[in-house]
């Protein structure tokens, strides 16, 4: 009968003991698990992975991405032997743990240890739950059952590394060792892993820029077990023991801060964005505008660009000397504000004139006073030198010259090369491109010279350029020639530098807008091209301020930082001329536009000159210009008509037959002039 009973009493146990796990098993299965993907931070990167600027999550909390193969695996051992040493093995709740805590609650009346494993905190983190109430502790009991089924042990520490709390609103490992290392979390040492595993417990009691004093002995108490239950030595914890408690929050990284407001803005739901910009060579930069203008008065700004012109690749883009300074407006991103140019055009006329044929860096050209249809431009200091080489002319960036060459070349064959660069360009509404172009008269940005300037660092042919890693364009169209390029290049290599500046060849050109608004300087060697811009973001005058005085030194010290020497332009091509003027060819010797306008008033064939041979090249229309005239004009090749009722004053001879022929244009009156010259292949 006893046997019967006991038989009896043993299955009802099974039953219930079945019963029950079949229970638990249910009630795990039926547990509502939170979502599991967290709410990261946007953040931007440079080209080698390293952060520029992070964003803040919701409610301002800053909680940024993190892999678990990202972090410390010191830290993951000194975290796992202070909180939950069986983490690895136990299904997510620790028995021993709870049995252990019980019987030191019911032996001293108080808590002791809390038997709340990794898991538990992760389940209390993801509800944000509190750590007292009875019903809560069931819930993460409950919770960290199901997750410990879901998920992998490293997938459940990976959401601790983003949710536990380091003080204030910094949430997870990372934000944590920026804040109080300035540091990633892939190295730390033994003292800053530790006191990383005491702030969760108490984040606010213990926060080391408040209570240092609480966070050094909760950190010192971390070292303590880690003797025991890691590989640190005596020696080391004792080392650990040694260094001082971080009493400061530091700043997150915000560089670059205008180019990473405009990859968020350019794509706002990518969440990590990988920028070309090199970040020690960023910082570098942005020191130097914040340097430069720290003596110039609180509303003085600057803007400096590198890239790289074999690439088109942004290396380095400052807007403003300080994202956060309103006194500078250094909101404004002044590498795509719209400003004049000034002189920094320049070159690319002198390009278009070599191309063009009618120049040469050795031809002599005149410096003396001019009017063009009322337009009587002045040189900026008031002087005229007289007949001067063309080299000579960019290099000390006279007026006069650039706006006889301007008048010759036609300003909208320049607008034309500015596109092939890929600048945008405004003018004054309603108005057509006229000879103040030549001398800054438009609106363009920064980062439309920097593609001129890298177009004619490679040779005439523009890079399309960018700032997104692994987004580069394709080639871009032919802005002048290589040779045109090299002359350029050459003539610009030999301007002297800036008071107390090395030689190192660099080529360069400054430029001043009209009123002292805008100081620039752009330079180049084989390699990199470097813009400065300095003046008021609110286009205010500055009164002294020039290119060569202010930009130009910034300019030569920006180049310093890129590498320890320039690297070199490439060679002479094949069709550059290394001459002197009386070696040259009689038509180059010598460029006065005033001996080519008829002075009947007639039409005036300004290009080409007699005799000339014009050569085509891929993606450079063979150009005629007339001056004077009445139009519109008709337009002959060997007799035969190539347009009709023409009202531009220059033309694509598209038509015309390749070999010797006479080009012929009669204007509305009847009257003609014609030249002989030679269409080559």
């Amino acid at each position: 009968m006893i046997r019967k009973v006991a038989a009896g009493l043993a299955l009802c146990l099974l039953a219930l003991v079945i019963g029950a796990g079949l229970w638990l098993e249910r009630w795990i299965e039926d547990t509502e698990i939170p979502p599991l993907t967290l709410e990261t931070g946007v953040e931007v990167l440079d080209r080698d992975g390293n952060l520029l600027r992070a964003y803040t999550v919701e409610n301002g909390r800053w909680r940024l991405p993190v892999s678990y193969d990202a972090v410390d695996p010191g830290y993951i051992d000194m975290l796992v032997a202070y909180e939950d040493r069986r983490f690895w093995t136990h299904p997510g709740v620790d028995l021993r743990a709870f049995a252990r805590a019980a019987w030191q609650w019911v032996a001293t009346g108080r808590v002791i240890s809390g038997g709340s494993t990794l898991t538990m905190q992760v389940a209390r983190l993801l509800e944000e739950s509190g750590t007292g109430a009875w019903g809560g502790k069931i819930r993460q009991i409950r919770l960290a059952l199901a997750l410990e089924r879901a998920l992998s042990k490293e997938e459940i520490l990976t959401l601790y590394l983003h949710l536990a709390p380091y003080g204030g609103n910094i949430e997870g490992i990372r934000a944590a060792t920026l804040t109080w290392f300035g540091t990633e979390p892939v190295r730390l040492t033994a003292a800053q892993s530790a006191l990383l595993v005491a702030l969760p417990q108490a984040p606010t009691s213990r926060r080391p820029d408040r209570f240092p004093e609480a966070a050094e002995i909760a950190r010192n108490r971390v070292l303590s077990r880690a003797v025991t239950f890691t590989d640190l030595t005596e020696a080391q914890i004792a080392w650990a023991r040694d260094e001082p408690i971080p009493t400061s929050r530091r700043n997150f990284p915000a560089l670059a801060a205008h180019l990473a407001d405009r990859a968020i803005s350019d794509r706002p739901t990518r969440s990590t964005h990988y920028l070309t910009l090199n970040r020690d060579l960023q910082m570098q930069m942005e020191r130097l505008a914040a340097r430069a203008v720290n003596t110039l008065g609180p509303q003085m700004s600057a803007a400096i660009m590198v890239i790289d012109h074999e690439t088109g690749e942004i290396l380095a883009s400052v807007g403003s000397p300080d994202y956060t300074d309103t006194a500078r407006e250094g909101f404004v991103d002044m590498t795509r504000a719209v400003r004049s140019p000034g002189s920094a055009l320049k070159p690319l006329i002198y390009g278009l004139a070599f191309d063009a044929g009618i120049l040469h860096p050795q031809t002599l050209v005149q410096d003396r006073p001019i009017s063009i249809a009322g337009y009587a431009p002045q040189n900026f200091d008031a002087v005229f030198r007289g007949e001067v080489t063309a080299a000579q002319a960019l290099q000390l960036s006279l007026n006069i010259p650039a706006v006889n060459l301007l008048n010759d070349v036609g300003p909208h064959h320049m607008l034309a090369a500015m596109g092939r660069a890929g600048m945008d360009v405004s003018l004054p509404a309603g108005e057509e491109p006229g000879l103040a172009i030549a001398l800054g008269g438009l609106g363009t940005r920064m980062e439309d010279l920097m593609r001129l300037y890298a177009g004619i660092a490679r040779g005439g042919i523009a890079v399309p350029m960018h700032w997104r890693d692994g987004e580069a364009g394709g080639e871009g169209q032919r802005i002048m020639s290589d040779t045109a390029a090299w002359y350029l290049g050459d003539i610009l290599s030999e301007v002297v530098p800036p008071a107390n500046a090395p030689r190192i060849g660099l080529s360069y050109k400054t430029g001043t807008s009209y009123g002292h608004r805008d100081a620039w300087a752009f330079g180049f060697d084989g390699r990199h091209v470097v813009g400065v811009w300095m003046g008021r973001a609110d286009g205010a005058s500055v009164p002294g301020a020039f290119g060569s005085e202010l930009s130009a030194p910034l300019l030569f010290e920006a180049f310093s930082r890129i590498d320890e020497r320039t690297t070199p332009r490439q060679a002479p091509p094949p069709g550059a001329l290394t001459l002197s003027n009386a070696q040259l060819p009689q038509t180059l010797r010598r460029f006065d536009p005033g001996a080519d306008v008829a002075n009947a008033g007639g039409p005036a064939i300004t290009f080409p000159p007699e005799g000339e041979v014009l050569a085509y090249q891929p993606g450079l229309p063979v150009m005629a210009r007339v001056a004077e005239g009445t139009p519109p004009f008709t337009w002959l090749w060997n007799g035969a008509p190539l347009a009709t009722g023409w009202h531009d004053r220059e033309i694509a001879l598209d038509g015309a037959e390749v070999g010797f022929g006479e080009l012929t244009v009669i204007d509305a009156t009847g009257r003609a002039e014609s030249r002989a010259v030679e269409i080559a292949r």
